[in-house]
């Protein structure tokens, strides 16, 4: 894929303030095809390709998940481990509202108001990841340690096996 001429977002604005080393990577966006479509276009493991959910709780007050691109989120442990009643996928209009960005491009970094992180606890074992980098069809790669040192997220166990 041909690279953006300006690949500039807020996530990459915030991570270069917070002196993260990141490389960017590109490949043809398919609606909703997921974290498969890109881990395959990038020849990278889906497991290793983070998704930025963002989800609501019962108030329907604004959070965001990360979870591995081939598991899902089990939304009672994580209500459970949020400390409320219940946890639901945001709306995708509102969704981009409380992150800025078009669902299918959220990053985690660089939303338009702080949202209150949930990292699912196994990503960290890995030695890079891919996340979102602010747009569709761009990802950008960083060491899983960097996401605890900016975003100060709440360590979850919440996977599911996808399908599961």
């Amino acid at each position: 894929m041909k690279r953006p001429s300006h690949t500039e977002t807020p996530a990459t604005q915030f991570l270069r303030e917070q002196g993260v080393a990141y490389t960017e990577h590109f490949y043809d966006y398919v609606e909703r095809g997921g974290t498969a479509v890109s881990a395959q276009s990038l020849g990278v493991p889906e497991h290793a390709v983070v998704k930025t959910l963002v989800m609501e709780d019962d108030a329907r007050r604004p959070l965001v998940v990360l979870m591995h691109g081939d598991r899902q989120v089990s939304t009672k442990n994580l209500a459970r481990q949020a400390g409320c009643k219940r946890v639901e996928p945001a709306p995708p209009e509102r969704a981009q509202r409380h992150s800025g960005y078009q669902v299918g491009g959220t990053s985690p970094f660089g939303t338009r108001k702080r949202l209150p992180v949930y990292l699912e606890r196994s990503i960290l074992e890995l030695p890079r990841i891919y996340i979102n980098g602010g747009r569709r069809g761009f990802l950008l790669c960083i060491a899983p340690g960097d996401i605890v040192r900016t975003l100060s997220p709440q360590l979850v166990d919440v996977a599911l096996e996808a399908g599961g």
